[in-house]
């Protein structure tokens, strides 16, 4: 499944400074559509190149991150169970800035 990842706010900076990431996602056998949590699952084993524990903690996102499926706040669509299809944007963005 073809998705773009834009990382903003300073977490491109886990990604090697890489703003956006068009990658191909392949969803699990066993399920039939590819979900947020997988993405999340996905994203820290193939994007983030360092310190994972700034962008995750535990199966989501660490307090603070903004993400937004197609500019909709993914609060409004299921969070984790959210459903990504083909040509989906994901964006995350950290809200937390050191001062």
């Amino acid at each position: 499944m073809q998705l773009t990842l834009e990382f903003g706010g300073g977490l491109e900076l886990l990604c090697d400074s890489v703003k956006i990431h068009d990658v191909n996602v392949i969803p699990n056998l066993e399920a039939d559509k590819l979900t947020m949590k997988d993405l999340l699952v996905w994203v820290r084993t193939n994007v983030i190149k360092e310190r994972p524990e700034m962008f995750m903690k535990d199966d989501s996102v660490r307090p603070g991150v903004l993400v937004l499926v197609n500019d909709c706040d993914w609060e409004l669509s299921g969070q984790l169970d959210t459903p990504l299809e083909e040509k989906d944007v994901v964006v995350f963005i950290s809200t937390l800035h050191g001062g």
